[in-house]
């Protein structure tokens, strides 16, 4: 174990472990969808009071009529564009509905739907736009120079770029290392948790792989490129995330699949029904006015506010609960999950290492409270995380930690102090143990403490092994009953997907009741492992927190993101986000998710047979067009009121016995 130094900017470190890059956002009005949204939103929040304070149409109509040029022409424009490639796009319809609307003097109604329309784009934009910050982000977890290290061992700073497989680079204490390579001098522990997700630095000896962007201790390393900085680690998550993104199926809501046929037959029958009675000497107001009416109640507007209360209100309630749902085609897709893969470090566990065993040596003079005393005030100087965790336990314990002097620590060895006059030792079995017999009391307690997942931390005391510490991170206290809750509702145990240790990994597994383990993944291998579950019909729904996470985020029918801890990467890839990182709120929003997918079937049924209805009547006899208005906007209100049963906390605490059940 070695005492890893506080890196220039301690933020920077901080954001390293939880697998963070520097923020790159786009402005919300850079967008051209936003833009046009908020202007539409605006003009009818002015017209709306207006009209409806009885102030003269003249004030209000203009207002009205921008909105309707602000927020439709952008997808009036890209519905025509589809029409000349033989696509009736819904969104044209909904203009065309609109401005039909206005024709017959709901003019308010109409905007109220450009508006709906322009919010959905803009959101949808911004979505975008958003990942691919992120994506373009994760390049500068990278550094932009590395030191070269000539044959005569002069020194160059150059570009990343500009290294080629060969190349010795020098990586400082505190920096990043610059390329994929294999260590040839020197030793350190390297904080990869952006790459591998592993809990805690790894040591790295002579031999051993490094990452770019991973974080180097306290060590200077000499490292052998091995890979050009286009097929680094880091590059390939990249690609892996966009190519991911690209190529994952198109999502569509429930109603839109069948769009296409019924804005089609919608649009045909309007000219008939506008088209035949003037063929056979029908008055052209007449008919024209019929066709509008018919254009009105057979609308797919109710069909469509049919189903998005239910989604909205789901996410509404998720929201307040602490989830961040991010489109109604992501709640809808929610319910849909048959099969869950689960990240450990920070998704499952805590993502802090803690102290677990405390175990004093048979034979030595010492309690679990003296033991902890030593081990703590020699590790107090030191900022490396095991030593943080042995501290930290001291503390809990409300232990007193003497004074300590001649602090020393030693790259993948570990911490010496001096303290209340004794010479203390904490760190690496392997390195302490040199010497020691393997079946001595000692080796045998180590071997037991890894065996179970811990991470050994042996304590010396004047040249004396006095006991040993077990360190690990610690399993979050709703995972064992979130695994049970997701298993009622797939009907499939989740399957553990991570980049940590076999040996750990399994003994959280087997706490946490996972029994498909699948350990030392690196990103890639995560994505590989989803797309293969997928393939087999799956729907798999992935829930993670770091860099690692993104592909398999990315490539998953759904992907979860635990929010305070999540990089940037990770949340904004993913589908939707924990906010409060309750781990538990994730089967209970599954579950909100099928109750509302049950609330938009009922809305269909009863907007089908309003629509059915008065279209009938409207064809077989002569349909007023204020009952026909009246009847469409009664179905809009009595399905949505439906909808919103759903914005209750009673909807999130059945949702909740649902997942448990």
């Amino acid at each position: 174990m070695t005492s890893t130094l506080t890196p220039p900017s301690a933020e920077r470190a901080v954001s390293a472990r939880a697998g963070g890059m520097p923020r790159r956002r786009t402005r919300l009005l850079a967008l051209p969808e936003v833009r046009w949204a908020v202007a539409a939103t605006a003009l009818f929040l002015l017209a709306l009071p207006l009209q409806l304070a009885g102030a003269p149409a003249w004030t209000w109509g203009p207002l009205y009529a921008l909105s309707y040029v602000t927020g439709g022409w952008e997808p009036g424009w890209e519905g025509l564009k589809a029409l000349k490639d033989r696509t009736l796009d819904v969104d044209l319809l909904m203009v065309v509905a609109a401005l039909g609307a206005a024709s017959i003097g709901q003019v308010m109604d109409g905007a109220l739907l450009i508006v709906i329309f322009a919010t959905s784009g803009a959101l949808e934009a911004l979505a975008t736009a958003r990942t691919a910050d992120s994506v373009r982000g994760l390049l500068d977890l990278a550094p932009a120079t590395a030191t070269r290290l000539a044959p005569d061992g002069t020194e160059q700073t150059v570009a990343v770029e500009e290294l080629t497989v060969g190349d010795t680079v020098l990586v400082r204490p505190g920096e990043r290392v610059g390329a994929d390579g294999r260590v040839l001098d020197g030793a350190s522990e390297v904080d990869q948790a952006s790459i591998t997700g592993e809990p805690l630095p790894a040591p790295k000896q002579p031999g051993d792989e490094v990452f770019a962007g991973s974080l180097n201790g306290t060590g200077a390393l000499r490292v052998q490129v091995e890979r050009d900085a286009s097929d680094s680690v880091i590059a390939r998550i990249v690609r892996m995330v966009e190519e991911a993104s690209e190529t994952k199926a198109p999502t569509q809501l429930f109603i839109e699949k069948v769009e296409q046929r019924y804005s089609l037959g919608m649009v045909v029958a309007t000219l008939a029904v506008f088209g035949i009675p003037l063929a056979f000497g029908e008055e052209f107001s007449e008919a024209l006015l019929r066709a509008m009416t018919f254009m009105i109640v057979a609308s797919p507007c109710a069909v469509v506010l049919a189903t998005m209360p239910p989604l909205l209100s789901a996410i509404a309630n998720a929201g307040r609960h602490g989830v961040l749902v991010k489109s109604a085609v992501v709640m809808e897709r929610l319910g849909q999950v048959d099969a869950v893969a689960l990240d450990k470090t920070g998704t499952l566990t805590e993502g802090t290492p803690r102290v677990v065993d405390v175990r004093p040596l048979p034979g030595t003079a010492f309690d679990e409270d003296e033991l902890l005393t030593l081990a703590a005030a020699a590790e107090h100087p030191s900022e490396h995380p095991l030593a943080r965790a042995v501290v930290d336990a001291a503390r809990e314990r409300r232990l007193r930690l003497p004074d300590v002097r001649d602090f020393m620590s030693a790259p993948g060895v570990g911490v010496k102090a001096v303290a209340d006059g004794r010479t203390v030792e904490a760190g690496s079995p392997a390195r302490l143990l040199d010497d020691t017999d393997d079946a001595s009391p000692v080796a045998a307690l180590v071997e037991e403490l890894q065996r179970s997942g811990r991470t050994a931390v042996l304590v010396v005391v004047d040249g004396i092994p006095a006991g040993v510490l077990g360190v690990a991170d610690r399993l979050r206290p709703d995972a064992a009953a979130t695994v049970a809750s997701l298993t009622a509702l797939t009907g499939a145990a989740p399957t553990l997907l991570t980049g940590d240790n076999p040996r750990a990994a399994a003994h959280l597994a087997a706490e946490a009741g996972i029994e498909d383990v699948r350990a030392g993944l690196l990103p890639q291998d995560k994505m590989a492992a989803v797309k293969k579950m997928e393939a087999a019909g799956r729907k798999v729904m992935v829930v993670g927190d770091g860099v690692n996470d993104a592909p398999a985020l990315a490539a998953a029918h759904i992907g979860v993101a635990m929010g305070r801890a999540g990089s940037d990467l990770a949340l904004e890839t993913a589908d939707a986000v924990i906010v409060r990182d309750e781990l538990a709120a994730v089967p209970t929003t599954v579950a909100l998710s099928r109750r509302a997918r049950t609330l938009v079937v009922q809305n269909l049924v009863v907007a089908g047979v309003f629509i059915a209805g008065l279209v009938t009547w409207d064809l077989v006899g002569t349909l007023p067009l204020p009952l026909g208005v009246a009847g469409h906007e009664g179905s809009t209100v009595l399905v949505g009121l439906n909808g919103l049963r759903l914005l209750r906390d009673a909807a999130w605490q059945r949702a909740a016995a649902d997942g448990v059940g």
